[in-house]
């Protein structure tokens, strides 16, 4: 639970100090800008798509095969692949913002600035989840402490003494670009550059999927809600901002499944123990953080409930079919469990074409009963959990008729 703990703090650092201050943008420079977290969304699945190639897949690679030239090569590749592609979308970004139903001139430069600190978040990411698996969590909470304070620090001092936009995103980005590769470069080693990593998405496939199909679900999903009345975008969006910091935390129950199945000292019933501590504390949290920001915003009770039901049913069963995902990932099928990820977002997709601002929400519920399902038949038809929470490979009983 400790080291769940540790991991967890680090996802909260990186995920809430963007969202708080998104929140305290609006107060200070112009409260539309709390509508730019909702516009940038689907670009934060691609983010965790570099991360599971180009960094998780190349670290659990380097412990299973041994390959001590995989973890670097997945920093200097995916920093390159990032910057391609965080360019791409920064220039294209009236294009953007067109398709996702927004004003471009209330949006764009601080639409721009998010996309430029996701590329600098993701390369420090790379370093702390290299940390992780070198089991160097008090270094990874020290660089991840560091970094949110001067990213949250500098924005804010910066909105409440300068008027210009353009000089308060150039000083932040200026200063976590700096300590980055500041970062960077105390943790890099000498390496033998090849492709090999591309060969240990296999470790990490069900998650490359599911955040591909993510991207595609939200792009599509969020453009159509703009297209409904006003308070249903402002409800979506506060119930993303309350609970967003909390599924970022809550994948850190995935990060240390990963660890540990790939070390041989995975117990199921001691993980999935842990997990569900977690989520009451995050559960916690959602209620605090609803109760105390619901009056600082006009939002209808009911629309806001609703979507807030769907976010709490995700909660409570992910534990359950998520561990197995992870175990059976590694341990049985990469191709099988990838595959039944790929259906369960297509069964997510096509809910993004019904007609109602609910859309989104129900293929979430949708998509997870579904591998609530399917992922329990499959583990049970291999495996079993003995007394101790270990996981056993069923025995194959052979009848004998005489």
């Amino acid at each position: 639970m400790k080291r769940l703990l540790k991991i967890c703090f680090d996802l909260t650092l990186l995920s809430f100090i963007p969202i708080l201050s998104w929140f305290l943008l609006s107060i200070i420079v112009d409260k539309n800008l709390i509508n730019v977290f909702t516009l940038i969304y689907p670009i934060q699945f691609v983010w965790l798509m570099f991360k599971s190639i180009f960094s998780v897949s190349p670290n659990i690679g380097h412990k299973e095969d041994k390959d001590k030239n995989a973890v670097m090569n997945g920093i200097v590749i995916g920093t390159i692949v990032g910057f391609i592609f965080f360019g791409f979308v920064i220039l294209n970004i009236n294009s953007y913002i067109n398709f996702m139903n927004m004003d471009i001139n209330i949006y764009k430069n601080f639409a721009i600035y998010s996309l430029i600190q996701l590329f600098i978040q993701l390369v420090f990411q790379f370093i702390i989840e290299k940390l992780y698996y070198e089991n160097k969590n008090s270094l990874a909470n020290k660089y991840s402490i560091t970094f949110a304070l001067i990213n949250f620090l500098v924005l804010i001092t910066s909105a409440i003494l300068f008027k210009n936009q353009i000089v308060i995103i150039s000083i932040t980005l200026l200063s976590i670009l700096l300590y980055t590769v500041y970062i960077l470069i105390r943790n890099t080693k000498k390496f033998k550059f090849n492709l090999n990593i591309l060969k240990y998405i296999k470790y990490d496939s069900t998650e490359l999927f599911n955040n591909l199909s993510f991207f595609i679900i939200f792009l599509f999903g969020l453009s159509a809600v703009m297209n409904f009345d006003p308070k249903y975008i402002l409800s979506l969006t506060f119930i993303a901002l309350i609970t967003d910091t909390q599924w970022d935390i809550f994948e850190s129950i995935s990060e240390v499944a990963k660890i540990d199945i790939a070390s041989g000292h995975f117990n199921y019933k001691k993980h999935r123990k842990n997990a569900y501590r977690l989520l009451t504390l995050l559960l916690a949290f959602i209620t605090i953080l609803f109760i105390g920001l619901y009056d600082f915003y006009n939002l209808d009770i009911i629309i806001t409930l609703i979507f807030l039901s769907f976010e709490l049913i995700n909660f409570i069963i992910y534990p359950i079919y998520k561990l197995k995902t992870c175990f059976l990932q590694l341990e049985y099928s990469p191709l099988v469990t990838t595959s039944n990820k790929i259906l369960s977002n297509i069964l997510r997709f096509s809910f993004s074409f019904w007609p109602t601002p609910f859309c989104t929400g129900l293929g979430q519920v949708a998509s997870s009963l579904y591998q609530l399902l399917t992922l329990n038949f499959l583990f049970s038809e291999k495996y079993v959990i003995n007394k101790k929470g270990y996981i056993e490979k069923k025995e194959v009983e052979e009848l004998c008729f005489n």
